[in-house]
This record gives structure tokens, C-alpha cells and sequence, in this order.
């Protein structure tokens, strides 16, 4: 029963450019994993991030090294073990294969194998990136109907959108500067942009400086939240006292397995926790979805930002998540639809 990997790249078409404080696309590249044991195929993904030096093709050579000879796919820890351990990329889509593969083998959805309750998964917010003023208004006024906007800042013209937005949005507003700030500069900003009522700000200033978080969340009067500053469950610890909350991605962290000890070691901390997603497919997005259950807040809506997504999963009802009720992660080609 050694499970056999094969992977395929996937390239992803987005709605519109996306643009952050540090960079700007219109194709996304992931990583299809497939994984076949005991009869079984079952499926995971990657999207590899650049901001920690990971490619597509790195990932794959990752992939070609790994040796799983004896591996069991029961023993999803075990068989991990095998990735190294920086190797965080590689290691989420095995890791989605096999809680794919495990799910599909007994029958049950992956929420029901970590014993979480689907009726508790998120709404999901919905990201806006930056661009000139006019173009992010208009793409704001395509997402009125949605209860929670993620704003994307950093560039320059953040309190004019802002206003333009809150004139016509009653909703929740969420903003990522994605470590475009000094400590100064970010207080000073959010000083400014508090009235519009924004939920918090995740990662305001660049990653490796806690005592400037710290010093950010002790003056500002919006919440904070870190992304680039917490990828992995070693990182949590020393973010306590530096921010109100953390952001996981399933790519950051190596998978579910990683994602749901850095979940309780949040709470042991009095943390916020929410699940987030780079730019990817219902796959991974669907990954995330089934532990929302367990989360203050999701950013699942990498599906919802591309027009060629090549499956199908979890569902969004607006921004509601509905998690499928298929075997596994729930997910199946568009095509077979």
C-alpha cells in the first residue's frame, strides 16, 4: 500500500490584476498532488509562496525526493515526517492528499474526521487589492452584496478609498498591508483610517520585529493581526502580547496537521485565529474551509478572485462556506460535474 504521487502544475487566470504592497499578478501557478494507495486516488495542493522563496518548481523537485517507501497513509504524522521540515510547500499538498485519502477510505468528510461541526464553518471575506482609486471603487461596488471586504493598502490613497467605500458599505471592512508600514507610519495610518470602523489590520509592518508589532498594537486603535510574522507553530509563542490575532494558511504552515496545532496554541495564548489562502483552487480552499469550524475568521475566497478554477468544493453561499458532505476534502473536477 506505498502511496504513488504524481503532480501536475495548474495555472490560474484572475478576474482582475492583484495587487499588494509588494507585488501585482494576473496568473497564479499552483500544484496539483495526486496520491493513489489501496485503491484510492485521492488529491492536494500547493500554491507555493514567494514571499519564502517557494516556486512551482521547487516544490515538484521537492516532491521527486521524497521516498515513501513503507510509508503507511494511515499514518499521516509519520509519513509527514518524511518531508523536511522547511520544506513547508511540499509537505501542504501531501498533507492534503492524505487527509483526502483518509476521508475517501472511511467515507466521511475531512470536517467529520477532525470531529468538527460543519454548521460552525465562516463566512469568508472577500479581498479588494490595490489599484488607482476609481478602479478599486468600481471593484468594490461589484462586491456591495457581501458581508465582509478585505482591502488591500500600502501604496498610497488609503483614507480617500477608504471613505469612498464606507459612503456606500455598512458591512465589515478588514485591511492588509501586507508589511508595507514602519511602526510609526502604521500607528499614525491607523490613527487615521479608525473611523471608518475597520475589524483590524493584519500584518501592518515587515516581519522579524515583535516589539514593533507589539509597540503598533499597544498604540493603535485597530486590532492586529499577523500573517507574514506567523507561518509555523513555532512562531506563535512569540507573538503573544505583539498582536490580537494570527492568519494561517494551510501553504505557510505545511498542511492541516501544522494548521491545527497552531489553532490551539492560539487559544492557549487568547488569541484570534483565522484561516487564510493565497491565490488557489477549491482544493486548498476547500482544505482550509473544513476547519473554519474551529476559527474566529476566514479569508477563504481564493475560488471567488479566478475565472478557470478546475474544481468544485466547498460552496459559497454569498460569503457563507458550506462545506461538502462528500468523502475527503469534498472536491471533484469541474469537468465531471
Amino acid at each position: 500500500m506505498i502511496p504513488q504521487l504524481r503532480y501536475e502544475p495548474l495555472t490560474l487566470h484572475l478576474r482582475h490584476t492583484f495587487t499588494i504592497a509588494r507585488s501585482s499578478e494576473d496568473v497564479a501557478k499552483t500544484l496539483l498532488l495526486h496520491l493513489h494507495a489501496d485503491g484510492i486516488d485521492a488529491v492536494g495542493e500547493s500554491s507555493p509562496v514567494g514571499r519564502y522563496s517557494e516556486s512551482v518548481d521547487l516544490v515538484a523537485r521537492q516532491l521527486d525526493a521524497l521516498d515513501l517507501r513503507g510509508a503507511n497513509p494511515w499514518h499521516i504524522d509519520a509519513t509527514l515526517d518524511r518531508v523536511p521540515r522547511e520544506q513547508r510547500g511540499a509537505m501542504c499538498a501531501l498533507d492534503l492528499a492524505l487527509h483526502d485519502w483518509a476521508g475517501k477510505r472511511l467515507g466521511i468528510p475531512v470536517y467529520q474526521l477532525l470531529g468538527l461541526d460543519p454548521g460552525k464553518a465562516k463566512q469568508t471575506s472577500f479581498t479588494i487589492g490595490i489599484d488607482d482609486l476609481e478602479t478599486m471603487v468600481k471593484k468594490a461596488r461589484e462586491a456591495l452584496h457581501l458581508p465582509i471586504l478585505k482591502v488591500k493598502l500600502g501604496s498610497g490613497g488609503e483614507r480617500e478609498f477608504l471613505h469612498a467605500l464606507r459612503s456606500a458599505y455598512r458591512g465589515i471592512i478588514r485591511v492588509d498591508a501586507n508589511e508595507a508600514w514602519t511602526p510609526k507610519e502604521a500607528v499614525a495610518m491607523l490613527r487615521e483610517l479608525a473611523p471608518y470602523e475597520l475589524e483590524f489590520c493584519e500584518q501592518p509592518i515587515a516581519a522579524g520585529n515583535p516589539a514593533g508589532l507589539r509597540y503598533v498594537r499597544e498604540n493603535s486603535p485597530v486590532p492586529i493581526v499577523a500573517d507574514e510574522d506567523c507561518r509555523t507553530l513555532e512562531d506563535v509563542a512569540a507573538l503573544y502580547g505583539c498582536v490580537d490575532g494570527i492568519n494561517i494558511k494551510l501553504v505557510k504552515c505545511g498542511g492541516i496537521r501544522e494548521a491545527v496545532r497552531m489553532i490551539h496554541a492560539a487559544r492557549a495564548f487568547s488569541m484570534k485565529v483565522m484561516l487564510g489562502c493565497m491565490i488557489e483552487s477549491s482544493v486548498l480552499c476547500t482544505a482550509a474551509a473544513q476547519l473554519t469550524p474551529l476559527v474566529d475568521y476566514a479569508d477563504v475566497d481564493g475560488p471567488m478572485l479566478v475565472t478557470d478554477d478546475p474544481y468544485i468544493g466547498a460552496d459559497y453561499d454569498g460569503a457563507q462556506l458550506r462545506l461538502p458532505d462528500a468523502p475527503g476534502l469534498g472536491v471533484r473536477p469541474r469537468n465531471a460535474a
